[in-house]
């Protein structure tokens, strides 16, 4: 693990791009988060960087001369290092580069995003132990917390075809899912529309080296292959789930779709929001191979996390929506290392390309719940919203914004852009 903070972090850095040294916005110079964009009309993706409200498009800049994400994610730390020094150098003031920076900067809002990168493989794990224990108390008051969560990260491996990039207006929209359901009085199950509808609050982490099979990662190696996080919403169909997860777990209630940001924020630009991993003292301890101390002191990192809901009413009536939940990653149980370190224990290669979800981010109180499933107590208490809506799960037609941010004192906080998602009807059969 190398965390370097450099002069590409200083908060006096500003950049001839006025945009991006508004205090606002999610993208200033100490940012410079990567993603795949192209011209509408246009066959092929470019890749690019965001800069304020523009992106500059890397091989026009002349700061790359690949076209395909996954070259440039395979780059190996010191290199991932020394392309960002480039950029920061060519978009700060004063550059003797402007001219032809700025010859390759598109208005964001023209251009069209898409996934980060072609993803491969996607394993989703379960690494917020207050997520965990809350929806254990909901089907088991008296075990909530299963007796391995304290020793491994716990995960499983999802569907990486149906996951689609938030996108301008709606974002990323999808149909209800439909699949087996059974009601507790019920004899046989039905198929039908989901009627328990969720989000899930996440981040997902994109794996850039690749790692050889049957060659475990260390935790010293685990951050060199990871190239950046983005916001990440695996929707659920907790009927379906309900139904389905015994004793393989997830299924259909899963892999129907999930929502990724269209940026990657690299950890070289997280270097200033690193933060001590520590677990409560009567807790076990990782077992050595998921333990070192460097993980100890900066494996944790400080994202602020938000839900924003706009019901359909809302959006007619131009309201932006009502913030549901607002938790920090901080208080995630499991790193970023150790799930890595542990996806390759036994022997299992990680590609350039492949998503890991962190699995539904909950803070400890209960408004900081990451689902509805725990906001609402498993659809007990609805929440009430403006205009005298309620809400226990999804109703078509609702939009789901997460976004994600993060500051410290002394440094520019910078953003992940939003995830935005949108509900729609099921297919009627």
């Amino acid at each position: 693990m190398s965390v370097r903070i450099d002069e590409t972090h200083g908060a006096a850095l500003m950049s001839w791009l006025e945009s991006a040294n508004d205090p606002a916005t999610d993208f200033p110079i100490q940012n410079l988060p990567f993603g795949r964009f192209r011209r509408p009309g246009e066959p092929g993706w470019r890749l690019g960087v965001a800069i304020g409200d523009q992106v500059l498009d890397l091989r026009f800049a002349s700061v790359v001369d690949v076209s395909d994400m996954a070259q440039l994610m395979q780059l190996d730390g010191s290199s991932r290092h020394q392309l960002r020094w480039r950029i920061s150098q060519g978009l700060r003031h004063g550059s003797v580069q402007q001219a032809r920076f700025q010859a390759a900067l598109l208005p964001a809002a023209e251009v069209e995003m898409g996934l980060p990168c072609e993803i491969g493989d996607y394993t989703d794990f379960y690494t917020s132990i207050h997520h965990a224990t809350t929806v254990g108390k909901l089907f088991r008051p008296d075990n909530p917390l299963l007796p391995n969560y304290k020793w491994v990260p716990i995960g499983y491996h999802g569907r990486a075809s149906s996951i689609g990039v938030s996108a301008p207006g709606l974002g990323h929209t999808f149909q209800r899912p439909r699949g087996q359901v059974k009601a507790a009085e019920a004899d046989v199950p039905t198929l039908q529309a989901s009627s328990r509808l969720d989000y899930e609050l996440e981040l997902g982490v994109f794996i850039g080296h690749p790692s050889s099979q049957g060659e475990p990662v260390t935790m010293a190696q685990a951050e060199e292959h990871v190239f950046g996080l983005s916001l990440f919403n695996d929707w659920s169909a907790r009927d379906l789930q309900a139904w389905e997860y015994q004793p393989l777990g997830p299924f259909l209630s899963k892999n129907f779709a999930s929502t990724v940001s269209p940026w990657m924020v690299t950890l070289d630009a997280l270097a200033p929001f690193r933060a001590a991993f520590t677990r409560p003292a009567s807790d076990p301890q990782p077992l050595a191979y998921l333990d070192s101390a460097v993980n100890q002191k900066l494996g944790a990192i400080n994202i602020e996390l938000e839900v924003w809901l706009q019901t359909r009413m809302m959006r007619e009536v131009g309201h932006a929506g009502v913030q549901l939940t607002r938790c920090n990653y901080r208080d995630a149980y499991w790193t970023l290392a150790q799930l890595v370190v542990h996806h390759t224990v036994n022997g299992c290669n990680l590609r350039s390309g492949d998503l890991l979800g962190t699995g539904t981010l909950s803070g400890p109180l209960p408004e900081q719940g990451g689902s509805l499933l725990e906001l609402s107590r498993g659809g007990k208490q609805p929440l009430v919203l403006p205009q005298g809506e309620t809400r226990s799960f999804l109703s078509d037609g609702d939009t789901v914004i997460l976004r994600g941010y993060c500051q410290a004192e002394g440094f520019r906080r910078i953003g992940f852009g939003e995830c935005r998602g949108t509900v729609l009807s099921a297919r009627q059969e």
